[in-house]
């Protein structure tokens, strides 16, 4: 078995910061939900983390480059520390929005340096091992912060927890022996040449950002606006989390043997059916969270399937251009996301974060129905390997190997 030890200082490091963001997701849209503020403010000021993360994706390449790795990373760990703690003071959403840019800048950040860590240090025999090994670590740490809720009420003092977290994290980088890697200049394809590459790897990675943002930073307010209490919003964030995490196989191993489109589609109609049970559901507690579930197992997988469908039509050495491009594209979405759910959740009610959702996937949906009968699909024996990301897309993912090699 490979050793995962040439990686442990960035996935320690990362499940710290994935513990303090899960928990923060969490513990925001409570404190602002018991003190009284709307669905469009805390839709707002969940957006907010994502224009920090846009932002962080755009210019944090430069901070790495100038001052390496392991510098980087402990500063970046620094600002979202201190941020934290900032919070613990901070009750008005105006201010509550800043630091959370600064946050997402941050974490954006910590996830560049990360990723570039791994794929420097795998190779063809361990690649799969350590993308697997960050995915779960991931994913595991973001449902487990939540549960650190049903430790205790949610108060603005949780957030010197999160700080702790944060401040843990730099631990492993700031001891490790090991040397940083070396970070290439970062490309770009643009949005154009993209779209005129695979519409459908570019639609599923928009639908990714729109859907997934709004759905974890709204669902506590959701449940919070129909009654749940502090003890079973936390329990239902993580199990959401667990569930996107253990969709990721069953899509993937779809995804090497059917057309990626049609997968695609077939994903979409399942997250729509889930998305309609929770506008109908009610306050029914077990199918919130079965029907809660299956939505977020159903669109956590998109932007993989999207990234798959690009690279099925691009050269090797085209790929990391690719990525940055999507990622980008991710990045704007998803801070339009919460704002565009929290305001329709404040028109029509709790229920509007099921609308929007619906309304989006059924968008999405019926455009790759169209690009089906437009042009033929990239045949089986010319795809690559389908990636199971993380939390948030993964940037810089070195390619895949071939079908077969």
């Amino acid at each position: 078995m490979a050793s995962l030890s040439p990686i442990a200082p960035v996935l320690v490091g990362m499940a710290f910061a994935q513990s303090a963001l899960g928990l923060m997701a969490t513990l925001i849209p409570l404190l602002l939900l018991r003190a009284g503020w709307s669905s469009e403010v805390i839709g707002l000021v969940a957006s907010s983390y994502f224009v920090g993360f846009l932002a962080g994706s755009l210019t944090s390449a430069r901070l790495v480059i100038r001052f390496g790795h392991i510098r980087a990373y402990a500063a970046l760990a620094a600002v979202a520390v201190v941020t934290a703690l900032g919070l613990e003071f901070l009750g008005h959403p105006v201010a509550m929005a800043g630091t959370r840019i600064l946050i997402g800048y941050a974490s954006s950040g910590l996830f560049l340096v990360t990723e570039s860590w791994i794929n420097d240090r795998a190779d063809g025999a361990t690649r799969g091992r350590f993308l697997g090994a960050y995915m779960v670590v991931t994913w595991g740490a973001a449902a487990l912060g939540p549960l650190l809720l049903r430790l205790t009420p949610p108060d603005g003092t949780l957030f010197a927890v999160v700080g702790m977290c944060f401040a843990a994290a730099i631990l492993p980088m700031a001891l490790t022996r090991q040397n940083n890697p070396v970070l290439g200049q970062e490309r770009r394809l643009g949005l154009r040449a993209l779209l005129a590459i695979s519409p459908v790897g570019v639609a599923c990675c928009f639908a990714s950002g729109l859907l997934n943002s709004a759905f974890y930073a709204l669902m506590p307010a959701y449940l919070g606006r129909i009654g749940f209490d502090a003890q079973a919003i936390p329990t239902f964030a993580s199990a959401i989390t667990v569930a996107a995490l253990l969709s990721q196989y069953p899509v993937g191993l779809l995804a090497d043997r059917i057309e990626r489109r049609r997968l695609t589609a077939l994903v979409l109609a399942l997250a729509f059916a889930a998305a309609l049970v929770l506008v109908l559901s009610g306050a029914v507690w077990g199918w919130i969270v079965v029907s809660g579930c299956v939505l977020g197992g159903a669109i956590s997988p998109l932007y993989g399937l999207g990234a798959g469908q690009m690279n099925d039509r691009l050269e090797r050495s085209e790929y990391v251009a690719a990525a940055g491009g999507l990622l980008f594209t991710w990045s704007v979405v998803a801070a339009v996301g919460p704002a565009a759910a929290g305001e329709l959740m404040g028109a029509v009610g709790p229920v509007g974060l099921f609308v929007y959702l619906g309304l989006a996937i059924a968008l999405v949906a019926g455009f790759v129905i169209v690009r089906l009968f437009a042009r033929a699909d990239v045949p089986m024996e010319r795809q690559t390997g389908f990636t199971p990301g993380g939390t948030t897309p993964q940037r810089l993912a070195s390619p895949p190997p071939e079908r077969g090699a």
